[in-house]
């Protein structure tokens, strides 16, 4: 596993995992990464994704750990078809 500090692998860890849980996605963007705690030293990454999956528009949170890139949490916020 790699430490995950930078945009390039916070989204680099998001795609691993989404293709992970759902395969082969479309129009994959991470939205907002906020760090865990919000105050002190940073121990992970709470990240929220979007992706285009069978004409369906998902939304995914993970919390994703700084040091190895672990994800401890992956929850599936909303599922909507888009206009």
């Amino acid at each position: 596993m790699t430490q995950v500090s930078t945009p390039e692998d916070i989204e680099r860890e998001s795609r691993r995992v989404i293709g992970a849980l759902y395969g082969e996605v479309e129009e994959f963007r991470v939205n907002v990464a906020y760090q865990v705690p919000e105050k002190g030293p940073r121990e992970a990454w709470d990240v929220q994704v979007n992706f285009m999956l069978n004409s369906l528009k998902y939304t995914v949170d993970l919390e994703i750990q700084e040091k190895d890139g672990q994800v401890t949490n992956a929850r599936l916020i909303d599922t909507m078809t888009p206009l």
